[in-house]
């Protein structure tokens, strides 16, 4: 009987250890989301400054060569052709 004792003893010890593991994984899982949501946040807001730094200097290097730099003319051209054609096109609407 007392072997019998041992084994169930040993199983429940086992078990035991095996739900503080289960208990400490769980929590290690639920600390690593809350990281990970935290980077992705971090992430998004960073891509978020990137765009907007990107068109500020698209905003700069068209308003750079409006000033008489020579290195963007051509794109610059370019820009204030599309805001005339868009212009031609708003007042093509309104007039009809």
């Amino acid at each position: 009987m007392s072997v019998i004792a041992e084994i169930i003893d040993t199983l429940e010890y086992k078990v035991e250890k095996l739900f503080a593991k289960s208990k400490t994984l769980e929590k290690n899982n639920q600390d690593l989301r809350l990281e990970l949501n935290k980077a992705v946040q971090i992430i998004q807001k960073q891509s978020e400054e990137i765009e907007a730094l990107n068109k500020q200097y698209e905003t700069l290097k068209i308003a750079n060569s409006l000033l008489g730099s020579d290195n963007n003319k051509r794109e610059t051209k370019l820009k204030i052709n599309s805001l005339i054609r868009e212009i031609d096109y708003c007042i093509a609407q309104l007039s009809d």
